[in-house]
């Protein structure tokens, strides 16, 4: 082959679909479309196995194939003979083609359906340019994603490494992450999510780029591509998003006209931007225990290559670790936590809190602010307020009180304070919960409160 295959990486990327023409040992022939084809090495590839009865049941008999690929970026076509090698139904190869399929399975209602059947490896016998297929629209075409300094990257990674390792507490370490990465990458979207409570949905702590909708958007573990990321515990990175959603749309639509129309479920939507169309979700982990998500995405087609993908699993690692330990200080410094009396005379403005205990949520003014652990928290600081005029507090205090619900190990009890802090700063500025030093943080408020408790 005069061609390498690793030099048609943007082929790879899915933004334009891959054809495939396979023939029975009669030399009846089959066109189809592809979801995935996967580059192995420079002699083979790996190619999706879904819903292709008719091409497996071709290369069972006949075992040659041609695929068409295409360049996103230059609009160039090049043709693949194939040569069936095997099929695999698990391993490293097969999990990383499924949970890609599984991700925008979850998102379109379609787990279970859409799904892969198998991951089938052939070896490339050649590859050939066809020249003339495509006239590129200037318009249309995706940006190149730039080639990559290895000087650059290096003092990149110093650069936001070096910023993690001067951060002082929780918020500040995610905040400079996600500042950095903007900085030095050039990433404007970009969120944090740590799991919640329960265990079962993740819940966005820090974000940039998403304004008010950013902070404490929520998507369930397992379903769509950050919840398939937190599910899996692996790197996954997606380009095109927008030709698979509508792939897996087509699929759900003629489903809907079968047998298993009774299994298809809801549409999940997509925490972030609804124009997305490359995503890079990296999962936070200390050992096999997920701490976070950090999800990157991008507007273009082709936002992200493999130098990211291994670039922020560096970092990633590094802020998993920073959170374990900045989760598990103590209140060690010594500070005069004698409980701060607030002025007698009250503000102008009312501000009506109102507790409901059946769900577990916190509303001020009627519009919703926060649930469950953290909603307990202000709950408590905002009694203490009322009733006893205190405005100082210690994260010990918090994970002694057994209302709250704290767990006895990993609480989590900083990223929540996070969380509420934010949900304040969006939906009730006139209460700030501020650090004051390690462990302590202060109530301001600059209203008068009304503290309304509610059984359900």
């Amino acid at each position: 082959m005069s061609i390498s295959l690793a030099s048609l990486s943007a082929c790879f990327q899915g933004v334009i679909p891959s054809i495939i023409a396979t023939s029975s040992k009669d030399g009846e022939p089959n066109v189809t479309y592809l979801s995935q084809v996967y580059y192995l090495d420079e002699k083979h590839v790996a190619l999706s196995c879904q819903f292709f009865n008719k091409t497996k049941q071709n290369v069972m008999e006949n075992p040659y194939a041609a695929v068409e690929l295409h360049d996103a970026v230059t609009f160039q076509t090049y043709d693949l003979d194939l040569k069936y090698v095997r099929s695999e139904t698990e391993g490293p190869l097969f999990e990383q083609m499924r949970i890609r399929i599984e991700a925008i399975a979850s998102h379109t209602g379609m787990s279970g359906i859409f799904r892969l059947l198998s991951a089938d490896i052939y070896e490339v016998l050649d590859v050939r340019k066809v020249d003339g297929f495509f006239r590129p629209d200037a318009k249309h075409v995706p940006k190149k994603l730039p080639d990559v300094d290895q000087r650059y990257e290096l003092r990149a990674l110093q650069a936001i490494s070096g910023r993690l390792n001067q951060a002082k507490d929780l918020e500040d370490l995610l905040g400079s992450l996600l500042a950095e990465m903007k900085k030095e990458l050039g990433f404007e979207h970009t969120m944090i999510l740590i799991p919640d409570d329960s265990g079962d949905k993740l819940i966005t702590v820090a974000s940039t780029g998403y304004g008010e909708s950013g902070v404490g958007a929520e998507i369930e573990i397992g379903k769509g591509l950050i919840g398939s990321v937190a599910k899996e515990k692996c790197i996954l990175r997606m380009g095109a998003v927008g030709e698979d959603l509508r792939y897996g749309r087509a699929v759900r639509g003629e489903t809907h006209t079968s047998a298993l129309a009774h299994v298809v479920t809801p549409e999940i939507p997509l925490p972030g931007l609804p124009d997305a169309q490359s995503h890079l979700g990296i999962p936070l982990l200390v050992q096999d225990r997920l701490v976070g998500v950090l999800a990157v995405e991008s507007k273009n087609p082709m936002g992200f290559s493999e130098w990211h993908e291994a670039f922020l699993g560096i970092i990633g690692n590094q802020v998993a670790i920073a959170m374990e330990r900045m989760t598990d200080e103590n209140e060690e410094v010594l500070v005069d936590i004698r409980p701060s009396i607030v002025n007698d005379v009250p503000p102008p403005r009312v501000r009506s809190f109102k507790f409901y205990k059946g769900e577990d949520c916190v509303f001020v003014d009627g519009q919703y602010l926060i649930r469950n652990v953290p909603a307990r928290i202000l709950w408590k600081l905002l009694q203490s307020y009322t009733a006893e005029k205190r405005c100082e507090f210690t994260n010990r205090e918090l994970r002694l009180d057994p209302w709250l619900g704290l767990p006895p190990v990993k609480d989590n009890l900083e990223s929540r304070l996070i969380l509420l802090r934010k949900r304040l700063e969006q939906k009730c500025p006139d209460v700030r919960i501020p650090t004051c030093a390690r462990g302590h943080f202060r109530l301001e408020v600059d209203c008068s409160v009304e503290l309304i408790e509610l059984p359900c």
